[in-house]
């Protein structure tokens, strides 16, 4: 992976962590009993993983689709260094 893509990678991690904390300490702090509370803490934490198991296969297609490109990229160089070297 680039650079570039490193740090889309932090920054998008960072700002997934800080929805998750905001949210954690929303919850600690609202006007709730403890059992409400607990029952959005787990409704939060099963919409987080559902979103992080999306990003997480949007994230390795693209990857994927970088490595096949760049992969089909090296056999044409390849092919036209053999044509021209002939």
């Amino acid at each position: 992976m680039s650079d570039q893509g490193r740090q889309a990678a932090k920054v998008a991690a960072l700002v997934a962590g800080g929805a998750v904390i905001g949210a954690g300490i929303g919850l600690l702090f609202a006007p709730q009993t403890g059992t409400e509370a607990r029952r959005e803490v787990r409704r939060y934490a099963k919409k987080a993983q559902l979103q992080a198991t999306r990003w997480n296969r949007t994230v390795q297609s693209g990857v994927k689709e970088v490595m096949d490109r760049s992969k089909s990229l090296i056999r044409k160089d390849d092919e036209t260094v053999r044509i021209e070297a002939a």
